[in-house]
């Protein structure tokens, strides 16, 4: 036997042998080894059920054992008697899937459990696990985990990385050139050359053999062409270190979550490499590679899976990867309804998160106060889960831990001890982003562990339990509330799990421990102070001046960062000249320290969007700073009214690009009939067409957004854009 430590990069099924896993050794090598691998799934139905299911699955002529025992439902009080189906891996997706149209009245458990979760249920494995392996002809014996997905520093992985960027973004320009970079190597590779371009490609994928492929629209379109150009000239691409596989194509689709659609591109899987397309990666735009790993660690997911699925999909395999833990079954589909309830009852429990109004207006040393993260706090605290009686207050459960718990507490106490890693970290510590990324990322999964609690198709959730969540949450608010008031604290504004509060003389965290500790003797619920504001702006709402809107507000911290919530500058529909004129307020503001240098900053803040306005009103802008993109809500036939959104996909739908549910649709707002253009190379967009006066009003807007809090009022700024910056301003704030 032979035995060697490495880190656990992919993991697939193979018909033959169970599994496939491919590692990084500690030396460098990347060995490929097999291991014997059954999965097990499980039928509940009536003994006639049964036999016909048994029947049927016997005449299905796969190697597979059928047996009867007893497993635990969570809902349930008593064992339940099941069939259990052991078989290899490869071809379960397929055999459940049969089953369940054959016998609908079956209640089916395990059977949709994707392979790496499975895995690491039964042998506490996770992505990028060091491990120390034990093997013989190519195949495991022995594999012991030398480290745990909630160590704060574990042995990184010495992956090898390689990044294809392409030179235009494809949907709306055809690429002509592709970009890879390695190491401190950059080799360029056009894309109409096939065959020197596969050559080449094929050479670079050979000689340096990465782990990870990282891409820009690797998903939609670059793997995909690649392919097709692979097929059309018979020259295989070794995207894959598994030869003899296909890459896995999943297809794109949209799905609903909080609210809206969100559209899912295609995906591109690799087989013993991973493949990450940064466009198509949930987490990638804010935190980047750090946090795709960090999510595949703790999901044990497959790094390439992890990357792609929504925080709610990674909770909900942690919650699957507990109950295998703990030999509970997992429903194939969820039988276990909301409990009947009066209007009264409905009214009551269904109130959701505590939201004051804010006291509107510009506030000076201001603290934000924080409970980290509340609700995951409260379900762990107060030991909230599906399985046990529901409680109406803050305190000690006294029953065991629950199957929710269980999943949250190691990854809250996790998250705490990053967040207090970066407390306590020097502002330019090298290592401080690479802490953020990975508790952002963990952040999201806390958050959306509530939503999926009150989820109707989450395997382990209870409308019930979320509902106690958002009570005992705001109970938890409101005594930190009135803790801030007895302490002589004034309250500017509350908003779920935050207080933002000011009291004469707090200017420094020492000042607010009083009220922190207090707070935490009250609730037993842990709670941070976030920041200190030099000064925050809680703006007017803008249909009525009298009305503060509690999720709109900016302001600058002590350490001079800015936070801003709910202007255009944080909006995915706002085109990027807006953008920056927004952020380049900002930028001048910050440096105010105090209200009496932020009123100082007005002249400079005038004439600085005086500037944008003119180059605006002059059509002395780039058109692709001017690109709108927003959201397909609906099927474009089922919308009544032809807004812009509209209009521009039905221009796109036009040239044969139609848009999927949840895609963005990219236009520019135009004179005449049309009113906008769709961003397209293939839609000719005549600069002199473009609308720039209301280009200008959208200018204005977000300017006001800023500089209305100042007392720069709508009819003021207008007056001062259009007489060329000459009116009085009134000085006093």
């Amino acid at each position: 036997m032979s035995e060697f430590s490495g880190w656990l990069l992919d993991l697939f099924e193979d018909p033959q042998s169970g599994i496939v896993l491919w590692f990084i050794g500690r030396e460098g090598r990347r060995i490929r080894l097999r291991q014997k691998f059954s999965v097990t799934w499980y039928a509940r139905g009536t003994q006639n059920e049964l036999q016909s299911l048994s029947a049927f699955l016997r005449a299905q002529h796969l190697p597979l054992k059928i047996t009867y025992t007893e497993r635990r439902d969570l809902y349930k009080n008593d064992p339940l008697a099941v069939m259990a189906v052991t078989m290899q891996p490869a071809r379960i997706a397929w055999l459940t899937r049969r089953t369940a149209k054959r016998f609908p009245d079956v209640d089916l458990y395990d059977a949709d459990i994707p392979l790496a979760v499975r895995y690491a249920a039964r042998y506490d494995v996770f992505p990028l696990a060091f491990c120390r392996v034990v093997y013989e002809n190519e195949y495991i014996r022995e594999i012991n985990v030398l480290d745990s997905p909630w160590d704060l520093n574990p042995p990184p992985a010495p992956l090898r990385t390689l990044q294809m960027d392409l030179d235009s973004d494809p949907r709306y320009q055809a690429p002509s050139e592709l970009r890879i970079r390695f190491e401190d190597k950059e080799h360029c590779v056009s894309v109409h050359c096939e065959r020197s371009s596969l050559i080449h490609l094929n050479s670079i994928l050979s000689d340096y053999d990465p782990d990870l492929i990282v891409t820009n629209h690797g998903d939609t379109w670059l793997l995909p062409y690649l392919l097709a150009m692979s097929e059309r000239n018979d020259i295989p691409l070794l995207l894959n270190r598994e030869q003899e596989r296909n890459v896995l194509v999943k297809k794109e689709g949209s799905y609903f979550s909080y609210g809206r659609i969100v559209y899912r591109g295609q995906q591109v899987l690799l087989y013993g490499r991973c493949h990450i397309d940064n466009r198509n990666a949930m987490l990638w735009q804010s935190y980047e590679l750090a946090s795709a790993l960090e999510m595949a660690r703790v999901t044990r997911l497959s790094i390439q899976t992890a990357a792609r699925c929504s925080p709610g999909t990674g909770i909900n395999m942690m919650e699957i990867y507990t109950a295998l833990r703990h030999a509970i079954l997992v429903p194939w589909q969820k039988t276990h309804g909301e409990e009947v309830k009066t209007a009264y009852e409905l009214l009551r429990s269904d109130q959701g998160g505590l939201v004051y109004q804010p006291i509107q207006g510009v506030h000076e040393k201001v603290g934000m106060i924080d409970f980290i993260s509340l609700y995951p706090s409260i379900m762990t605290h107060c030991n909230i889960s599906p399985e046990l009686p529901i409680p109406t207050h803050l305190g000690d459960s006294p029953y065991p831990p629950g199957l929710i718990p269980l999943t949250l507490g190691p990854l809250l106490e996790k998250r705490v001890k990053l967040k207090q890693f970066m407390l306590s970290a020097a502002p330019d510590d090298p290592l401080r982003p690479y802490y953020k990324a990975r508790a952002s990322s963990l952040k999201m999964l806390l958050v959306c562990c509530f939503g999926y609690m009150g989820y109707k198709a989450a395997k382990f959730g209870r409308i019930e339990a979320h509902e106690a969540i958002s009570a005992l949450g705001r109970e938890a608010l409101l005594i930190a509330k009135e803790t801030a008031e007895e302490l002589g604290f004034q309250v500017l504004h509350l908003y779920v799990d935050g207080m933002w509060v000011q009291k004469e003389g707090c200017e420094t965290p020492d000042d607010f421990l009083p009220l922190l500790n207090e707070i935490v003797d009250r609730t037993s619920l842990s709670i941070a102070l976030d920041c200190i504001y030099r000064w925050i702006v809680f703006p007017p709402a803008r249909q009525d001046k009298r009305m503060s809107v509690p999720n709109r507000y900016f302001g600058v911290r002590q350490d001079g960062s800015v936070t801003v919530r709910g202007i255009a500058i944080r909006t995915h529909d706002t085109a990027p000249y807006i953008a920056r004129t927004q952020e380049g307020l900002l930028d001048i503001l910050k440096s105010a320290t105090t209200l009496h240098e932020l009123q100082q900053r007005r002249p400079q803040a005038l004439q600085f969007i005086l500037a944008y306005y003119k180059h605006l009103r002059r059509g002395e802008v780039d058109m692709v700073d001017l690109v709108v993109h927003k959201r397909m809500g609906r099927e474009l036939n089922m919308y009544r009214v032809r807004s812009a959104v509209v209009l521009a996909a039905q221009q796109l739908q036009e040239i044969g690009e139609p848009i999927r549910l949840g895609q963005r649709v990219p236009f520019v707002y135009t004179l005449g009939s049309s009113r906008v253009c769709a961003w397209h190379a293939n839609i000719p967009l005549d600069p002199r067409m473009v609308d720039y006066m209301y280009y200008s009003e959208l200018l204005v807007r977000a300017a006001l957004a800023v500089l209305q809090p100042l007392d720069i009022g709508e009819q003021l700024l207008k007056e001062y854009m259009q007489n060329d910056g000459i009116v009085q301003i009134p000085l006093a704030l």
